[in-house]
């Protein structure tokens, strides 16, 4: 069967970021104007010429984004299971090689931990791992799904990359979405931030979301940490994968999430900084070229970018958000994989999206819709 490899492929990295500094103004007028935009059209969306234009494509963003979503704005939280993890990634705090206090919750913790998330009000929850085939693999996510079902809508993971078989265990037991990030499309340096452990294996990453379609996965999440290289050159490969899974994966929604390199305990400070203007040109962009997307906004960012982006093009947000396992009530000191940056509660998050005039969502999907 073919995979995005094939197609990815076909493109140099260094011919992208050439190309993105030749683009011209009136490209980007050009690519506005266009009623079917294409990927070319997002490189020039997302081209320092664009900049230029960041007013009116953020006044396109919002007004494709209420067309298209209303005004809502999806909550959820991430429940953290484990920071045990057999890889070395040189910019995450649950890396092999720092030394830290390893935790994986048991069951008991682990239904301490969801009743804290339904006492907020949380009916989406977002299931996160370290990648430890041993202590959490598939066996471990299935138990906890099988625990936690009855008490959310709407379950989502963000784990180590399975195969086809594995997410398909999933989708039978009610897993809705699936997350992968590919950290960067940048094939000659992956090593280099990922010298050891299963997740060194490039190719074997690149072709997870492949095979999260072929499961028959409900949505797809898709993304680039933000810092690791260019990010203009990082999120049109990001797009470009994107792209092709749609077409190839079309029973499937898709959403992509813009996480930019946080502090963490023994990591590397950022290569590329990201300014909050590019970020803000970036989900524009996404938004303006491809209006079905889903746009999710962490915690990882501060509260005055959230609170703007509201109007701007997003989706859904985290919300009273911790990374660490047991973070909300069972080892609140347990080392987080990266600083959040937003910390206000739930609640205060709702007043926010009231005060912008959109309706915070807390259920938008039940498992009884998909028959599980």
């Amino acid at each position: 069967m073919k995979s995005f490899k094939e197609f990815f492929e076909k493109y140099q990295w260094d011919e992208v970021k050439a190309k993105l500094e030749t683009i011209t103004l009136s490209d980007v007028e050009r690519s506005l104007q266009k009623k079917n935009k294409t990927t070319e059209d997002f490189l020039n969306l997302i081209s320092p010429a664009a900049s230029q234009k960041l007013e009116v494509m953020a006044k396109m963003a919002q007004q494709i984004t209420q067309k298209r979503f209303g005004k809502t704005i999806q909550l959820y939280a991430p429940l953290y299971l484990s920071n045990e993890c057999q890889n070395i990634c040189t910019y995450c705090g649950f890396s092999l090689d720092n030394p830290i206090k390893r935790k994986t919750l048991s069951e008991t913790e682990l239904m301490t931990e969801a009743s804290v998330l339904k006492s907020i009000g949380v009916h989406h929850v977002l299931l996160v791992s370290g990648e430890a085939n041993k202590t959490v693999g598939i066996s471990y996510f299935l138990n906890a799904i099988r625990l936690l079902k009855p008490h959310f809508s709407n379950i989502s993971i963000e784990v180590q990359p399975l195969s086809v078989e594995e997410y398909r265990q999933l989708h039978k037991e009610g897993v809705h979405s699936v997350l992968v990030y590919q950290e960067t499309y940048h094939e000659e340096v992956y090593k280099e931030y990922h010298p050891k452990g299963k997740k060194s294996n490039f190719h074997f990453r690149l072709e997870t979301p492949d095979r999260i379609g072929q499961a028959e996965i409900h949505k797809i999440g898709l993304g680039v940490l933000l810092g690791l290289e260019n990010w203009r050159v990082d999120s049109f490969f990001n797009a470009l994968h994107l792209d092709y899974l749609q077409k190839q994966y079309w029973k499937s929604r898709f959403s992509v999430s813009f996480p930019r390199l946080r502090p963490a305990e023994g990591i590397i400070e950022p290569n590329f900084n990201m300014s909050d203007k590019d970020l803000l040109q970036l989900i524009c962009a996404y938004r303006i070229w491809n209006h079905d997307i889903e746009i999710s906004i962490s915690t990882r960012e501060n509260e005055k970018f959230r609170d703007n982006i509201i109007t701007l093009g997003a989706t859904s947000m985290s919300a009273a958000s911790k990374t660490n396992p047991g973070g909300y009530a069972v080892d609140k000191e347990s080392l987080e994989q990266f600083e959040t940056s937003d910390e206000r509660s739930m609640e205060e998050i709702k007043k926010v999206i009231r005060k912008a005039g959109y309706d915070p969502v807390m259920k938008d999907w039940d498992a009884a819709y998909s028959g599980v």
